[in-house]
């Protein structure tokens, strides 16, 4: 029962998320929940992986806005992102 219901919840949170962090968290927090929820049997573990989960596809979602961009440093010390060469 519980397994469905974070399925569920999984499934809707990604339907409804925009931007790429969003889907990232979303997809995240969802995998680590069933993983954590099956791995120990608990709504404690299921939390405890939804949370991790949701950091870590938020993460990557994030790192996924700028794709084809390079942070490069001028020669003053600044940082500044630009197409990669």
């Amino acid at each position: 029962m519980m397994k469905k219901i974070l399925l569920i919840a999984a499934l809707v949170g990604t339907l409804a998320s925009c931007t790429s962090t969003e889907k990232g968290t979303a997809i995240g927090a969802g995998s680590g929940a069933l993983i954590g929820g099956a791995v120990t049997n608990s709504w404690g573990g299921a939390a405890v992986g939804a949370v991790g989960g949701g950091l870590i596809g938020a993460a990557i979602g994030e790192s996924q806005k700028r794709n084809g961009y390079c942070v490069y440093r001028d020669r003053y010390g600044r940082n500044y992102e630009a197409r990669c060469r």
